[in-house]
């Protein structure tokens, strides 16, 4: 774990050289062939991981940065009380373009300090096996004879898993630790039955009105905010872009993402062409599904949510157990890099989203709930109606850009050297 930590700092040192040798620019966000990385939070913390569950380092509520290499697994220590629900994901972050293999990926898990499994789950790549962010969470759930439910430090772990099929550099990871406040008397435990567990009978049909012009981001952090109607985007070979809806207690989701055509003439077929990924407001995977794409004939793929409801958590299947709180929901759209051969350019892409639902009233929680990242205000419904704003481009983000960017070349010289020193004082020497 030392060699980790070496490489982080001297990366952080290098990275702050760079910005201040050329005082007002951006930090170099692009990877390969210029498509953009994930932004991670602006308040984001780095932290190194440990082999060991006896030295993980404590992590509290809020977002952290690491990063991991093939086979490794790192924990983390986080103190719980025996009141909370808490949901802690990770993000892997391989760069875009870059080489990795359908079955590999992350597994994350939560245990308690005698060892007993909170919850854990695992994603990878999928048959696609192009680079993207894939996310999932473990958690504690508070419940009647369940595991897990004394305060104390429990271990969080992320492993990256796989057959080895992927570029060997390490993954940057976001790590996100969210706490949902308890629950004021009794919890609904009953498995919901319907209209909690059912569809409508039919999907709605699509919104009325002309596309809006919007434009994705590239994670969680900077995802473009959309609301019911259609929005149209382009997207490049090998790029991602991330949306969010809010979707509060009773209602459910429905978007059709559709795949324009971008030339005459016949194309090639690319199988796996693009994935959607669904994700809700703990950044939890709820859906995934991909499909092919010729270039000169339109392509859709659908979802279509189950209603939001508390007693969700208790469901055995992913699909409905993810609809388990109000709040902002992602739609990852990724575009393979293998469309780059017959693909000239981007591809254009319309998104058609209606909220189905009257807004319920969701548990009568021991705390803010929306303040914790669960739940739906009337602000973000009129947010996401309007459609992107400056506000969606995270301004704490282009801040703290321009704040590394006004330190000079010599304090960043000066940091770089007491970084030098104070390695070698501890024995241990960059290579």
């Amino acid at each position: 774990m030392r060699g980790r930590t070496v490489r982080s700092a001297l990366a952080a040192t290098a990275a702050l050289c760079a910005v201040a040798a050329l005082p007002g620019t951006a930090v170099a966000a692009d990877g390969p062939e210029g498509l953009p990385t994930y932004r991670t939070a602006a308040d984001a913390r780095p932290v190194t991981g440990r082999e060991s569950s006896a030295d993980g380092p404590p992590i509290e509520p809020g977002t952290y940065t690491d990063e991991i290499s093939p086979g490794e697994r790192a924990y983390y220590s986080v103190t719980l009380d025996d009141a909370s629900n808490v949901w802690i994901s990770a993000t892997a972050l391989p760069e875009p373009g870059t080489e990795v293999g359908g079955a590999d990926g992350i597994k994350v898990a939560l245990k308690s300090p005698e060892g007993a499994t909170c919850g854990d789950s695992d994603i990878d790549f999928g048959g696609e096996d192009s680079a993207r962010p894939i996310a999932d969470y473990a958690w504690r759930m508070i419940r009647k004879d369940g595991y897990c439910q004394e305060a104390g430090v429990y271990h969080f772990s992320v492993e990256r898993e796989g057959e080895g099929a992927s570029d060997p550099a390490p993954w940057p990871v976001e790590i996100r630790f969210m706490e949902e406040p308890g629950v004021k008397g009794a919890q609904p435990t009953a498995q919901p039955t319907a209209p909690s567990d059912a569809r409508t009978s039919a999907p709605p049909g699509p919104p009325s009105g002309e596309a809006r012009r919007i434009e994705g981001g590239t994670g969680f952090n900077d995802a473009a905010s959309m609301g019911e109607g259609n929005w149209k985007d382009r997207l490049r070979p090998g790029e991602t872009r991330f949306y969010r809806v809010p979707v509060d207690w009773g209602q459910q989701l429905f978007t059709t993402v559709e795949f324009g055509t971008t030339g005459s003439g016949e194309a090639p077929f690319v199988g796996g062409a693009f994935r959607v990924d669904f994700y809700n407001p703990a950044r939890g995977q709820v859906e995934s599904r991909s499909l092919g794409y010729q270039a000169d004939r339109p392509a859709a793929l659908s979802l279509e949510s189950r209603r939001v409801d508390f007693a969700n958590r208790h469901a055995g299947t992913t699909e409905l157990g993810g609809m388990r709180f109000a709040g902002w929901y992602y739609i990852a759209v990724h575009a393979h890099r293998d469309l780059a051969e017959s693909v000239d350019g981007s591809v254009p892409l319309v998104l058609r989203t209606t909220v189905e639902g009257t807004p319920r009233g969701g548990p009568e929680y021991d705390g803010d709930a929306v303040a914790a990242g669960f739940g739906v205000e009337e602000g973000d419904r009129e947010a996401a109606a309007e459609g992107p704003s400056a506000t969606d481009a995270e301004d704490d983000g282009t801040l703290r850009v321009v704040g590394w960017a006004g330190i000079g070349t010599g304090t960043a010289l000066l940091l770089g050297l007491g970084l030098w020193t104070l390695l070698a004082r501890s024995g241990t020497r960059p290579r």
